[in-house]
């Protein structure tokens, strides 16, 4: 074949791109291209998300040209952007990696419909997750809906071998390579975006902090987790070589864990494509209460350690994910206030939102999703007793209670009322028992 395309989607890297590699080894000329569709309407969906973006396409423009390619930029519906290039290219193929939310599904549905008008060959490769969603099943067949056994079966399965990236790729010249999307501001401490961030983010992860991952990684104030997740969300960094590189340390399983954690809600979002819209199972009534929302979005609730999380998603565009388990399940379980909304508000400010872990986890919480034990309540007040005992991921995040005791940090409101008076901080909105 003379001439392939290369659609970027959620796998921003030259290194482990199986799209890329296929692409590479079966043509001559490869053209990358990546189209930013007006309907998914970024910047007013989330500022953050738009930014690392937008920084990572800048650092894959750079990667591409550093092999001697180019990345081709087009804005419009992905399917007849795809088409356009092909026909100004004459490419004989389109490689793209497989995803799995609604989006993704009409989006290849649409791209099948006109790559078999115009006879052009169209492959789908993985990528996105070290599990492919389909790769795994029980023996009745369907998908995973616990994650135990899914983990098992993830962890005995036989994964794909690592794509290296190119050396050098050859490219035909092309009318125009378009402008980079430009970069809003989104939230003061957001992480940068791009491969080599993301690349140079887990080496010094893992060699400072991976061995005593499964000790540390819910300690709220210790922050030691890895925080790769928006570079996973956007495919800066390889879930396969992300996986590969950890398992066999110290700490290395347990980090395995969470990935295969990633990987169960998109195989189960494949399976039920409406998760970020409709409860997997039936839950509790849910009723309205618009003061508390606002309360719980502005992180004013009264609760500290939800205040706290509730903060940092807003000022990074990143919560700890002990954070947002304790957030999520105060909306849900304490206020009682439908899930749908707390996912909204995560969509909104976080860089690694993505539909199936986003709402996975919120369901999950909320006990509509895959939980075995959909009654659980996490009471924020003992999992900050126990995760973050000195208060000092409240004072982070909380400085009106800075200079509170640990003793006092946690529950302001049972300081003499002349001491409460003077905090600048509201009382709870909720009663804790």
């Amino acid at each position: 074949m003379d001439t392939a395309i290369v659609v970027f989607t959620r796998d921003l890297r030259v290194h482990d791109n199986p799209a890329l590699h296929q692409a590479r080894s079966r043509a001559r000329r490869v053209v990358p291209l990546f189209v930013a569709d007006p309907a998914l309407d970024a910047t007013k969906r989330s500022p953050n998300r738009a930014r690392f973006l937008a920084e990572s396409l800048a650092g894959l423009r750079e990667a591409l040209r550093e092999r001697g390619a180019d990345l081709i930029l087009r804005a419009g519906e992905p399917a007849a952007e795809v088409i356009r290039l092909v026909s100004e290219v004459k490419a004989g193929a389109v490689y793209l990696a497989d995803d799995v939310s609604r989006y993704a599904a009409a989006r290849r549905a649409a791209l099948e419909r006109e790559c078999a008008r115009h006879r052009i060959d169209l492959v789908f490769t993985p990528g996105l997750t070290v599990v492919a969603p389909g790769d795994l099943a029980p023996a009745g067949g369907g998908y995973y809906r616990v994650f135990t056994p899914y983990w098992r079966a993830w962890r005995a399965a036989a994964w794909r071998q690592r794509c290296p990236p190119p050396e050098r790729l050859e490219m035909p010249s092309v009318t125009t390579a378009g402008q980079l999307p430009a970069q809003p501001a989104g939230s003061p401490g957001l992480a940068a975006g791009g491969e080599q961030a993301g690349r140079q983010r887990f080496v010094s992860w893992r060699q400072r902090l991976l061995v005593g991952y499964d000790e540390n990684h819910d300690d709220l104030a210790g922050d030691q987790t890895s925080r790769l997740s928006a570079y996973l969300r956007f495919g800066c960094v390889s879930p396969l070589e992300v996986a590969i590189g950890a398992l066999g340390r110290p700490g290395g399983e347990p980090f395995a864990r969470q990935l295969a954690w990633r990987d169960f809600f998109y195989q189960v979002t494949a399976a039920f494509p409406d998760i970020a819209r409709k409860n997997y199972r039936p839950g509790a009534a849910w009723h309205q209460d618009q003061h508390a929302l606002d309360a719980w979005q502005a992180g004013q609730t009264g609760i500290p350690v939800v205040d706290a999380g509730m903060r940092q998603l807003a000022a990074e565009g990143f919560m700890h994910n002990r954070a947002r388990m304790v957030t999520a399940s105060f909306l849900t379980r304490n206020l009682g206030i439908d899930w749908r909304h707390g996912y909204r508000h995560f969509d909104y400010f976080l860089a690694d939102g993505d539909v199936a872990n986003n709402a996975g986890n919120w369901q999950w919480v909320a006990g509509t999703g895959n939980n075995t034990r959909p009654n659980r309540v996490m009471n924020p007040l003992r999992q900050a007793q126990r995760f973050d005992k000195s208060g000092e991921y409240v004072r982070r995040y909380v400085p009106e209670l800075a200079h509170l005791a640990s003793t006092a940090i946690q529950a302001p409101w049972k300081l003499p009322s002349a001491q409460r008076e003077r905090l600048g901080y509201p009382g709870p909105i909720v009663e804790l028992s």
